[in-house]
């Protein structure tokens, strides 16, 4: 095989390949050697067919197959001799012109990984921000807990169904008059008011009562997850099976048993704790925002373009997908549009961590072991179907991408603990309420006694955003995706729950799409 540069500018390379036809002949005659033993045809004992026969009959797809291996191969040869390392799948082309019996010229174009200098890790210093927890958080989060326990009873006879009652129908959609797939239901609870359908839906059965037929007209939101629905007005034939209203639910050793607790004190124990979980979270979280702040001011080198360019159209995906959850659509999608420019930085940034953060992990032996990778692969069965599960670990088996994909975020987390045990910490108590400012600041600094600042000097608006964006590394490029259409019931969903490309889909919840403020965070 022939090899010639191209390009060399940068991290970007370019090479042309020639491939002799004589290699590639080889290929064929070994191909119908090993498969000769197994070819049958007419008039031929079992593996006696002539090689002439084989190659008349199967020859188109012996050379193609013969091509496909002899560029496979002389890619990876040309990787492996100019020790190249892709940053993206490379852009391999054949020659238009080439025909069978011929050299094959292939075109090469790919960038590469960039030679990360050593990492400098030591002298690292961080501040690990210690929150107490709140007795009186504690005590909101029981009565939250109540309210959304509610004791339902049936309604008085004849009562007129209003906010906050309980329905138990049967429905039947249609558009124009045809029903539609997915668009009937029986024995279906809402609570009205609760948001769970569709704008319109709930609205209309204020005023019914237990035997009542109603008719309600709808119009599906532009960004319904059913393609077919999407926009389209439609009218649901209502019959009230049911109706109940909610009875005050008392905070006591009763109620802590009618969901599954032995008293009281160990709901309190169990919210105490999750408490504690979720503080600690936000703790190690601040560390790590600091953590990379450091990293990414004490390391600066090039980066593929490529790989930026995948990140930034992630970020700005993602950003353009929550701007939809918010009050104003068009004025988030300017701003975020306005702040392009930032998050291509932001980007940069990003690939340069992922890049560093893997170097650090490979020059000190952070493994995720097999052990730890087949727990993933079986958490993230859990999200699919039983009958589809087996399909998803298959998946994962096969295809190295999404396999990357799940190993990286656990991977990430064994870097920062080992660059954690490297840094010499510092503790300082906070309040939650100034760690989670810090968590949503631009700055990422939390002002308190002794810290050392001038406040009214450092104090900026927040732009959490950003912050968010610039939070994490980069992540392995994501395989494709495909969504498994849900039933067209009249539930207020955002777009269906996504899978790996052939994987099975996941299975997803029927609940209303929380509005978010646009971020970039990866997790």
């Amino acid at each position: 095989m022939k090899t010639v540069e191209t390009e060399k500018e940068g991290l970007k390379r370019a090479f042309m390949l020639t491939i002799p036809a004589k290699d590639i002949a080889a290929r064929v005659d070994t191909e119908i050697k090993r498969i000769a033993p197994t070819v049958r045809m007419p008039g031929f004992r079992p593996g006696k067919v002539p090689p002439n026969l084989i190659r008349k009959m199967h020859g188109d797809a012996l050379q193609q197959d013969a091509l496909q291996g002899a560029v496979s191969d002389g890619v990876q040869k040309l990787l492996a001799d100019n020790k190249l390392r892709p940053a993206m799948q490379p852009e391999v082309e054949l020659d238009q012109g080439y025909e069978p019996g011929k050299d094959a010229e292939v075109s090469v174009r790919l960038e590469a990984l960039p030679e990360v200098p050593k990492p400098k890790i030591d002298g690292l210093k961080l501040e690990r921000l210690t929150v107490e927890p709140d007795e009186a958080a504690v005590d909101a989060q029981l009565q939250q807990l109540v309210s959304s326990n509610k004791a339902w009873s049936d309604a008085p006879k004849g009562h007129k169904t209003a906010t906050g009652d309980l329905v138990v129908m049967d429905f039947a959609g249609s558009i124009d008059g045809v029903p539609f797939d997915g668009g009937t239901g029986e024995d279906m609870q809402v609570e009205l008011g609760s948001g769970q359908l569709i704008p319109g839906f709930e609205s209309g059965l204020e005023g019914v009562k237990v035997g009542d037929q109603r008719d309600v007209p709808v119009t599906f939101p532009a960004d319904y997850q059913a393609e077919n629905l999407k926009g389209k007005a439609a009218l649901f034939a209502v019959t009230v099976k049911a109706v109940k209203t909610a009875g005050e639910a008392k905070l006591d050793d009763a109620f802590a048993k009618s969901i599954g607790l032995q008293d009281l004190a160990q709901l309190k124990g169990l919210l105490r704790d999750q408490q504690v979980q979720e503080l600690a979270g936000l703790t190690r979280t601040h560390m790590k925002r600091r953590l990379l702040d450091q990293l990414a001011a004490a390391h600066d080198f090039g980066v593929p373009e490529s790989m930026v360019e995948a990140e930034f159209s992630n970020i700005m995906a993602q950003l353009r997908h929550e701007a939809t959850h918010e009050a104003d659509q068009k004025a988030a999608l300017a701003e975020i549009e306005g702040d392009a420019a930032e998050y291509r930085t932001i980007a940069e940034r990003r690939v340069r961590l992922g890049l560093l953060l893997s170097e650090i992990g490979a020059a000190n032996g952070v493994e995720v072991s097999q052990q730890e990778m087949s727990r993933l692969v079986a958490q993230a069965a859990q999200q699919y179907q039983p009958k589809d599960r087996e399909r998803f670990i298959d998946y994962i088996q096969k295809e190295p991408m999404a396999a990357a994909q799940l190993r990286a975020p656990l991977y990430e987390d064994k870097v920062v603990d080992f660059l954690f045990s490297k840094a010499e910490i510092s503790d300082r108590t906070a309040t939650r309420a100034e760690l989670e400012a810090d968590l949503e600041s631009e700055e990422g600094h939390v002002h308190g006694p002794g810290c050392g600042h001038d406040h009214a000097a450092a104090a900026k608006p927040a732009k959490a955003k950003k912050a968010a964006a610039k939070a994490a590394p980069a992540k392995a490029a994501p395989a494709k995706a495909e969504a498994k259409p849900k039933p067209a019931k009249p539930l207020k969903d955002g777009p269906g729950a996504k899978a790996p490309d052939k994987a099975p889909a996941k299975t997803g919840s029927a609940k209303k799409a929380p509005a978010k403020k646009a971020s970039a965070k990866t997790k």
